[in-house]
């Protein structure tokens, strides 16, 4: 049970829409695949480090 709670608890429901480079999205995406990680999961990452430092 305490998985469940946990699971909703951190579910993914919201969206952050950000404009930025063409160039510097493609270049991200790319290294990011080449680390065998997503973009998606390396800025949610960065917000929570993010948070955890400065909240």
């Amino acid at each position: 049970m305490p998985a469940d709670k946990n699971k909703k608890k951190n579910a993914k429901d919201s969206q952050l829409i950000i404009r930025i480079n063409g160039k510097e999205r493609n270049r991200f995406v790319k290294l990011c695949d080449e680390q065998d990680t997503s973009a998606a999961r390396e800025i949610r990452r960065f917000i929570r480090e993010y948070l955890e430092k400065y909240d």
